[in-house]
């Protein structure tokens, strides 16, 4: 069975994310998906998302393409998370093009496109507007 990781905190969910869950799980058996605490999310963002952790990974956690899902506590353990999930393969969006090659010895890294002209950031402006 090959095994895929991917990451994210999947505040305001939009068509951008479930796209990317699919291709992600396209490339392998399980797709396992690591989703950002609120706590990381500020530490990364300086602010907390719209929706709570538990909201958002409840929402994952129900989509068909995702077989399991947990809370990501740090940016630094990925190596670590990806083999407590026994992960065969990493994906991650293509604006962290290269960020996690050091992870190559670990399993195979592949960075996907992203869904153009849309960003949860973007939104939260649109609707602030």
């Amino acid at each position: 069975m090959k095994r895929v990781i991917t990451f994210g905190t999947f505040d305001v969910f939009h068509i951008g994310h479930l796209l990317i869950l699919e291709r992600a799980a396209s490339l392998g058996d399980h797709l396992v998906v690591g989703v950002s605490t609120d706590a990381l999310n500020f530490s990364k963002k300086s602010r907390l998302p719209i929706y709570p952790e538990d909201e958002r990974i409840t929402l994952i956690r129900a989509l068909r393409c995702v077989d399991e899902a947990f809370y990501e506590e740090s940016l630094e353990a990925k190596a670590d998370y990806v083999r407590q999930y026994g992960a065969d393969v990493l994906v991650m969006g293509d604006d962290w093009e290269g960020r996690f090659d050091f992870l190559k010895d670990l399993c195979e890294v592949v960075y996907l496109p992203r869904t153009p002209s849309i960003s949860t950031t973007a939104l939260i402006e649109k609707i602030r507007r």
